[in-house]
C-alpha cells in the first residue's frame, strides 16, 4: 500500500513471514510501532472487521490464521527505495470492538518484539567461570534460530569469577537476566529489527551514542520545519556521582569506591553533573561479596543512569521528514536556540501510521544543555 509516497509492507506466517494477502491489506486501518532502548518495543496493527453477507458464522478478519496468537509479524516503510524494517515480532494478544453499526468493528492485534519468546520461562541455571558478557552470548546463541544476531560489547571494567569462589546464578527469564546483567554496568539490551525480514539484532551493551546523527529535526525554520510538536525539560537535579567503600572480596581489605564523570561520548556543552550546587552525590549499593573491580563498574553505571537530565518530547511528519527516524541512535537539532540545539540520543520513537498520513513521536535525551558542534547534519 502506499500512502503519502510512502510504502507500507506487511508480512505475516506462523513460522516465516510472506507478505500478507490483499484482502488483509485492504482491510487494513492502521499500524503503530514503538521502540525503545529500555522497554520491549510493541506494535499495533488496527482491521476493519465487518461481517457482510459470508460472515455468519464469524468476523471473516477474526478467523483469519494469519492474525491468531503467536503467528510473526514484520512490518516495513519505504521511502524513496530503501526499505526499513520497523518491527519483527509475535502477536501476543487481540481486542474485538463490533461497533453499534454495521460495518464499523473493528480488530485489533497488538503484538510485541522478540524479546517476548525469551521472557516466557523461568529457570535456575548456574554460569561458572564466565563474565557478564559471555553468559549473554552464551544465552542469545540460543535463539538464532529466530535470525536473532548478537552483538555483545564488554564492559570496561569485569572479572572472571573463580569457580572456587563464586558462580553467577540465573534466576529468572532469559530476557530478565540479561536486563538485570546489563543494569549492572549502565548498559542496556534491546532487539534491533532488520536490515532483512526476519532478521534482528540483539544489542547488549552502552547506549549508541557514536556514529553518524541522523538526518536534523528542524523548529520554527519556515519551510524546512518538520517537527509539529516539541517540548523542552531540564531536570539538573536529578544527576549524581556515586561514592562509598567495599570490602573487597578477594584481599579483605577496604577499598574506596567511586564513580568518574561519565564515560559516554558527549553530547552537550554543559553537563549537569559539573553543576556544583545540584549535582549530588549518591552512596555506593552494591552488596556483599563483590571484588573492588565489580564495584567500580558498578559504580560508574549507577552514576551514568542519572546523567540524562535534558529530555525533548515531540512529534513529527514523517513526509516532511523523508526519513524513518530510529531509536537508539542520535539525531540532530535545529532551530530551538543554542541551549537545546545541537546532538541528542534517540530513547524511543512511535510510528503511526494510516492512509493519508505517517507521523512519528519522539523522546530525545541528554546529559546536559549547550550544543557542542557548530553544524548538525540536514
Amino acid at each position: 500500500m502506499s500512502l503519502l509516497g510512502t510504502h507500507l509492507t506487511l508480512m505475516l506466517g506462523p513460522v516465516v513471514p510472506v507478505p500478507a494477502p490483499p484482502t488483509l491489506l485492504e482491510a487494513l486501518d492502521k499500524v503503530e510501532v514503538t521502540h525503545s532502548d529500555s522497554e520491549r518495543s510493541g506494535f499495533q496493527l488496527t482491521f476493519r472487521a465487518g461481517r457482510g453477507q459470508l460472515g455468519i458464522a464469524d468476523y471473516p478478519v477474526l478467523m483469519d490464521p494469519l492474525l491468531a496468537p503467536g503467528v510473526r509479524v514484520v512490518v516495513m516503510v519505504t521511502f524513496g527505495v530503501v526499505p526499513r524494517v520497523l518491527v519483527d515480532g509475535l502477536i501476543t494478544h487481540q481486542q474485538l470492538s463490533p461497533g453499534e453499526n454495521p460495518g464499523e468493528g473493528t480488530l485489533a492485534v497488538t503484538g510485541e518484539d522478540l524479546t517476548v519468546v525469551m521472557d516466557r520461562n523461568e529457570k535456575v541455571v548456574e554460569h561458572p567461570a564466565q563474565t557478564e558478557s559471555v553468559i549473554a552470548l552464551k544465552i542469545l546463541a540460543t535463539y538464532a534460530h529466530y535470525g536473532i544476531v548478537p552483538q555483545v560489547i564488554p564492559p570496561p571494567a569485569f572479572e572472571v569469577p573463580v569457580p572456587t569462589d563464586r558462580v553467577p546464578v540465573q534466576r529468572g527469564t532469559d530476557l530478565a537476566y540479561l536486563q538485570e546483567l546489563a543494569e549492572r554496568f549502565g548498559y542496556v539490551f534491546y532487539l534491533e529489527p532488520g536490515p532483512a525480514p526476519a532478521m534482528s539484532l540483539a544489542y547488549w551493551g552502552p547506549p549508541n551514542r557514536t556514529g553518524l546523527p541522523q538526518p536534523a529535526l528542524s523548529v520554527n525554520l519556515g519551510s524546512s520545519t518538520n517537527v509539529t510538536t516539541i517540548d523542552f525539560k531540564n531536570d539538573a537535579a536529578a544527576v549524581s556521582s556515586v561514592e562509598g567503600s567495599i570490602q573487597d572480596r578477594q584481599t579483605n581489605v577496604t577499598i574506596p569506591v567511586k564513580s568518574l564523570p561519565s564515560l559516554r561520548p558527549p553530547l552537550a556543552a554543559v553537563p549537569a553533573l559539573f553543576n556544583p550546587i545540584l549535582a549530588g552525590k549518591k552512596a555506593y549499593r552494591g552488596g556483599g561479596g563483590k571484588s573492588a573491580t565489580q564495584a567500580m563498574a558498578e559504580a560508574q553505571g549507577q552514576s551514568e543512569a542519572t546523567t540524562d537530565v535534558v529530555q525533548v518530547d515531540g512529534e513529527l511528519d514523517a513526509g516532511r521528514y523523508g526519513h524513518v527516524l530510529q531509536s537508539r541512535g542520535l539525531v540532530g537539532l535545529r532551530g530551538a536556540g543554542f541551549t537545546y540545539d545541537g546532538l541528542y540520543y534517540v530513547k524511543t520513537v512511535g510510528h503511526a501510521i494510516a492512509r493519508g498520513s505517517y507521523t512519528q513521536s519522539f523522546s530525545l535525551v541528554r546529559e546536559g544543555t549547550g550544543a557542542n558542534v557548530p553544524v548538525v547534519p540536514v
